[in-house]
């Protein structure tokens, strides 16, 4: 553990990140709570839910998409691998269960997840799926070329930039040799890093580091 925390202390949310283009509004991991993110969106940037026409999750944990129902006119969307084994898990675990409030929790969780359609190659135009599976079966990036730089938001594949300083990945990884790898990948390709759950930063490697 990097904070050596033994019990949570923070607000179970993803970064949240806005991408827009020409005619696109592109919201990735809207983590919190629907009226939340609505509020937080419009103060910083000006623009009302309804205004969000995509919803990219780069992974299925409620932390990254919990907010999603606040975007009615949103098209979402979440690597196939991802998607599939998420709900795979759902519907296992609904099976198990006998517990009626679980049943219902799991349910929601399910329709939820339903909503989403598996995504292309490319979300929109400079802004391409990077797969860094891993932490979970379909974890996925997503890449921004600039003129001049690459932008990664990376979801969990790097947590923080104190986890990636470290050479570390998140505790409880679906496949820890490929979480490393994709750490790994990070670090060659991206010159700007928007890890799950902290502030964007550049690449040490831009440095000689």
């Amino acid at each position: 553990m990097i904070w050596k925390e033994t019990e949570p202390v923070r607000t179970p949310h993803a970064t949240c990140t806005l991408i827009r283009t020409r005619d696109r509004n592109i919201l990735v991991d809207p983590g919190l709570a629907p009226q939340i993110i609505a509020a937080r969106l419009f103060e910083r940037t000006g623009l009302k839910p309804q205004q969000i026409d995509t919803i990219f999750a780069t992974t299925a944990r409620p932390a990254h998409r919990g907010g999603d129902q606040a975007f009615v006119n949103a098209v979402k969307f979440m690597h196939e691998n991802e998607l599939q084994a998420s709900l795979r898990h759902l519907e296992r675990l609904l099976d198990e269960t006998d517990d009626a409030q679980q049943t219902r929790f799991l349910e929601r969780e399910i329709e939820q997840l339903t909503s989403y359609r598996p995504a292309e190659d490319k979300i929109a135009l400079q802004v391409d799926l990077f797969p860094l599976f891993g932490f979970t079966p379909g974890t996925c990036g997503l890449l921004i070329s600039a003129a001049t730089h690459t932008i990664l938001i990376a979801s969990d594949a790097v947590a923080s930039q104190d986890h990636f300083l470290a050479g570390q990945v998140l505790p409880g990884c679906f496949n820890l040799e490929q979480a490393k790898e994709s750490l790994e990948e990070v670090y060659e390709i991206a010159d700007v890093i928007i890890p799950g759950h902290d502030n964007l930063f550049m690449n040490p490697r831009n440095y000689g580091h």
